[in-house]
């Protein structure tokens, strides 16, 4: 049988990653990068040789890790398809010793993101990002905020099929219980559109660049992944203790939560001139 990827199979390998409970922005990747892969094959059968070339052709238009990204996505529909000989070596990448400045968010950016937010009058976006900073929850995971969560003081995390509990401090349970009062919300989620349905993940990032321009920030820095990754930096400085800020974050590989607590070119710069090995 000819190894074609067609819409109709890519339609058919969504319908099984919705069943295997992956995430809407999970799909969304994985049936991104299979579309951009038929459209290069132009109607060819998909070969390792051609799989191949298409690594090639992509390693000139994107970084590394991105290239792997998209092979994991394809490797995951041969697997689906059972064309698991077509499957190619995804590259090597080194771990970077220190993370891109140009791209993490600081914690005086953040507050500066916080007062923007209030000053605009935005109370749900301010709750959001403070929420989000202050557990270190992803995006995808804030419908387990709800008022029942903020009235027990501790949420229950159900992703991917794995649970985890995240303990919702003091203030910040007594701020979304009294903003969840004040709008009404009696019961459930506490972040909701006007409709009641969940926030989208577009729309909160597309709030929080707004809030920029008054807060001073680069807008390559903003985005709501950036303030979990601004609460693993300060959870990690707080308590060196890499496998319980794994728990924390949800990770299943240890691996993951090293390139959330890399420390910063500028620090990496500092220690190595403490060594005075440079005569």
């Amino acid at each position: 049988m000819m190894k074609q990827i067609t819409s109709e199979s890519i339609r058919s390998f969504e319908e099984q990653l919705y069943l295997n409970e992956k995430s809407k922005a999970t799909v969304e990747k994985y049936t991104l990068a299979l579309r951009r892969l038929m459209e290069y094959l132009q109607g060819m059968e998909l070969t390792k040789a051609r799989l191949l070339s298409y690594r090639e052709h992509l390693q000139t238009q994107t970084k590394a890790q991105t290239v792997n990204g998209a092979l994991s996505a394809i490797h995951a529909y041969l697997d689906f398809a059972g064309w698991q000989e077509c499957k190619v070596k995804l590259l090597k990448v080194q771990r970077q010793a220190f993370l891109d400045e140009s791209r993490e968010l600081s914690e005086a950016e953040y507050k500066r993101l916080l007062s923007a937010a209030k000053n605009r009058g935005n109370e749900r976006l301010y709750l959001l990002m403070t929420t989000i900073c202050g557990t270190g929850i992803r995006v995808s995971e804030l419908e387990y905020i709800t008022v029942e969560a903020a009235k027990a003081g501790r949420a229950e995390i159900r992703m991917k099929g794995k649970t985890r509990i995240i303990l919702l401090q003091k203030e910040l349970r007594n701020r979304l219980k009294r903003y969840a009062k004040e709008r009404g919300i009696e019961s459930g989620r506490i972040f909701r559109t006007k409709s009641g349905k969940t926030l989208d993940r577009s729309n909160i990032c597309h709030d929080m660049k707004k809030l920029c321009k008054d807060a001073k920030v680069e807008a390559s820095k903003v985005f709501p992944h950036n303030l979990r990754h601004l609460f693993a930096r300060t959870f990690y400085a707080v308590e060196k203790n890499l496998a319980h800020l794994a728990d924390v974050l949800g990770h299943s590989r240890i691996e993951t939560t090293r390139i959330y607590v890399a420390v910063s070119a500028a620090a990496h710069e500092r220690m190595l001139n403490r060594m005075r090995l440079i005569q």
